[in-house]
């Protein structure tokens, strides 16, 4: 069928899906192509790493499973690279880590493939992986006491050519390895990066051969045309409302106030538009915590598409429908020189991501997310040492722990939640694995209870990992927000419960340490860490006494809280099993409510509809979903 504004041949919708799965399917052979080479823990075993595929015209057009705060910026890279590089060819590659340029952060080491067919680049292959050591002053990727991106140390690579004629340029290869604490680690998840990159190349140019580079053109238009009609039939089905919320990072040692970050958020249903204002954020701070436009940006989708009912795909097209405002030189997307943003991807912007999410509960019951827990704590570390049989340096970042999912309008928050900004992508590594590869001992995993936020529907749990070297001094860096202010509940639901970090000296006794720091621990010595919990969803004494028996028996909640938070009396009367008491539990609730014992923790932020109040366009960043950026 023919379509009269286009004058060009609508392609079948069978083809159409045909394609929309081919090209998701060569992401995750991407996917698994790096997976399965790269050598670091943190790649073979956490998957801290994303692949997708972007447009000639800097348009993210295929993700799979990566990480959405990987991936969702991934046009501000290829649009550097095309800036800096206007004469691309055939075996190029290059190597970008630079935030001020549209990564992520400095750790975040990216290979962008232009994939060349008969002279003309149709599309970018990209490979993000976070690197086990990045050449920071301090063996770690997370350097939260930094003035700026100087006192940072690591290695930036604005986007530079690093593959020629599909061979290394050896001038970046030999800085890097003579630059980074472990180069054979760095080598090998660099050249699995590359293969990975490489692949996506050689699959593209093969389906480009089979359909015919015209035909793949009107699949990429007509896609993410249909993507847009996705992203506003999702958007239509929301309340017009402003949306006004806020979350405060915890202070830490030279920041006693810590950073509260505040989005607000115009739902225009009749445009079919959602619009996030960051800034009235604070300005850029002398430590790491700083958020880079790529992260912001995606921290502002990542809580709306969590948010919306329906599913609609991770690409441009959807996008097109967003707007997020940024101003110049602020902590939420405004990075300027030379101010650090070694941690972006995790503290403040989870926060940015709760606050989003929590300020569509203002919508009504039905709609939102509580917060969700995204402790970068103990269980998330960064650690090094040496081996001690060769001594041979180690580096890298394991995932252990676990932090609290939010709970939402129609279910408990997720126990594998790991934190806001990657949730559901990143992977629990192996403990065997991991004290096969290295000098640790790990002595215990475990979920806590009574650590969920309780509420109507409940926050997951949080967990609690202790371990300690084997050998040889062990040095550990975690960045453990949500310490001092746990994920808030929403609508009635309360909060989860609250990170630490302690320490733990060979005769059992415990120190508490600063949650955002590092510990060198000797031989005999262990340290306790423990995630937060997520936010729960509504009035606890709501909650169906079913599941709140449930969650006894699975021991995500004592019998001791199911009496005095949820009203539910459990007992053991029946051959010592817990069971539900159905009369004591309403007349429990009944005096509960009547004496005023539910404590509510509201959501934070407020609900206006007053007239718009943003500045002149002149004084902020507008990302648009085209991916533009104007001052």
């Amino acid at each position: 069928m023919s379509s009269p504004a286009q004058g060009v041949e609508r392609l079948d919708p069978t083809l159409m899906a045909v394609l929309a799965h081919r090209f998701e399917a060569i992401v995750r052979e991407m996917t698994n192509t790096l997976f399965r080479t790269g050598r670091s823990s943190i790649l073979n075993m956490a998957r801290d790493f994303s692949c997708s595929i972007v447009t000639a015209d800097d348009q993210l057009f295929a993700a799979a499973e990566g990480l959405q705060v990987h991936v969702l910026g991934a046009g501000l890279q290829t649009r550097a690279m095309r800036e800096l590089h206007p004469a691309l060819h055939p075996g190029d590659a290059f190597l970008h880590n630079d935030p001020m340029l549209g990564n992520t952060h400095t750790a975040d080491h990216t290979i962008l493939v232009p994939v060349i067919v008969d002279g003309e680049h149709v599309f970018t292959t990209c490979a993000k992986a976070h690197q086990a050591d990045c050449g920071n002053s301090a063996p770690s990727t997370y350097m939260t006491y930094v003035e700026d991106v100087y006192a940072e140390g690591g290695l930036l690579f604005p986007c530079v050519r690093v593959q020629e004629e599909y061979r290394d340029v050896e001038d970046v290869i030999r800085m890097c390895r003579r630059r980074i604490r472990v180069p054979e680690v760095w080598y090998g998840d660099y050249l699995a990066s590359v293969g990975a990159a490489r692949i996506g190349e050689r699959r593209v140019q093969e389906v480009i051969a089979r359909y015919g580079l015209s035909t793949i053109k009107e699949f990429v238009r007509e896609w993410l045309d249909y993507s847009e009609r996705c992203m506003e039939q999702a958007i239509a089905k929301l309340p017009a409302r402003r949306l006004r919320a806020a979350s405060r990072h915890d202070p830490i040692p030279g920041l006693p106030d810590g950073v509260e970050v505040s989005v607000q958020i115009d739902v225009d249903p009749d445009g079919r538009r959602v619009c996030f204002d960051l800034r009235d954020c604070p300005d850029c701070i002398p430590f790491g915590l700083n958020v880079s436009e790529a992260c912001a940006a995606g921290g502002c989708l990542i809580a709306l598409l969590n948010c919306l009912e329906d599913e609609v795909p991770r690409n441009a097209g959807a996008f097109r429908r967003v707007d997020v405002l940024m101003r110049e030189g602020s902590v939420a997307g405004g990075l300027t020189e030379p101010f650090s943003a070694s941690v972006a991807t995790t503290n403040v912007l989870n926060r940015i991501i709760n606050s989003a999410q929590s300020a569509f509960c203002q919508l009504g019951d039905g709609f939102g997310l509580a917060e969700g827990a995204g402790a970068l704590g103990v269980g998330f570390a960064v650690f090094s040492g040496t081996h001690p049989e060769s001594g041979q340096p180690y580096v890298s970042e394991f995932v252990l722990g676990n932090n609290g999912g939010p709970a939402s309008p129609h279910c408990d928050g997720w126990v594998t939640y790991a934190m806001p900004d990657c949730a559901k992508t990143i992977y629990i590594d192996s403990i065997e694995m991991l004290e096969r590869s290295y000098p640790l001992q790990i002595r215990s995993v475990r979920m806590l209870a009574d650590s969920g936020g309780a509420g109507r529907l409940r926050g997951g749990p949080a967990a609690e990992v202790i371990y300690g070297p084997r050998a040889t001094p062990l040095r550990i860096f975690y960045m453990a927000d949500f310490a001092r202010n746990p994920p808030a509940g929403v609508l009635g639901g309360r909060s989860g419960s609250a990170a630490a970090a302690i320490v733990v000296g060979p005769d059992g006794s415990e120190r508490e340490v600063e949650p955002v720091g590092d510990s060198l621990l000797a031989p005999g010595e262990w340290i306790r860490g423990i995630e937060a919990g997520g936010g729960g969803y509504g009035d606890p004494l709501d909650r169906d006494p079913e599941a709140v028996l449930r969650d006894v028996l699975e021991r995500w909640v004592s019998v001791e809280a199911a009496r005095e938070v949820y009203g539910v009396i459990v007992t053991t009367a029946d051959a010592g099993r817990p069971s539900l008491d159905r009369s004591a539990t309403a007349a429990r609730r009944d005096a509960i409510r009547s004496a005023g014992a539910s404590a509510p923790a509201a959501g934070r932020g407020t609900d206006e509809q007053s007239p718009d109040r943003l500045g002149a366009a002149g004084a902020g960043r507008l990302r648009s979903g085209d991916g533009r950026v104007s001052k």
